[in-house]
């Protein structure tokens, strides 16, 4: 039992991951810190005045729990933007490179698709027999090559 479980943990797959996981977690952080201590005050300097932040005060004057901070969710937008491309430039891309070395195709393009002909289903691989929406047979769009 001991021995499947070290077996799993080498892995070259669950190291990649975990490797990934702390460094998007670094990032992340890294991320926030950037998008609170200087796009927030950006935002918030775009309004003008004295104000919290960019947004609309809802209820009672000076109650933070009735306003409504547009500020705060362009921040967090730009923040998701950001990790989102740090993610793909510092982890995906070279993932792909590396893969792509080892011969394996990773995040590439989908195959060619069909139509199912029963429930109108757009997303049918072009090789499937069966539907996977309504289980109905599949016309073959083109025939395998025949060895004798």
């Amino acid at each position: 039992m001991l021995r499947g479980f070290k077996n799993f943990l080498m892995r070259g797959d669950v190291i990649v991951v975990a490797v990934g996981l702390v460094t998007a977690l670094a990032f992340s952080t890294l991320i926030k810190a950037f998008t609170d201590s200087v796009i927030n005050p950006i935002i918030a300097r775009l309004q003008g005045g004295k104000s919290v932040g960019l947004g609309w005060q809802l209820g009672a004057q000076g109650n933070t729990s009735t306003y409504l901070n547009i500020g705060s969710f362009i921040s967090a937008l730009i923040y998701f933007i950001i990790f989102m491309a740090v993610i793909y430039f510092l982890i995906v891309v070279p993932y792909k490179y590396t893969q792509r070395r080892r011969g394996a195709e990773v995040f590439g393009e989908p195959g060619p698709l069909k139509t199912c002909p029963e429930c109108l289903a757009e997303d049918i691989p072009e090789a499937a027999r069966k539907c996977r929406y309504c289980g109905s047979d599949q016309p073959r769009t083109s025939e395998p090559p025949r060895t004798a």
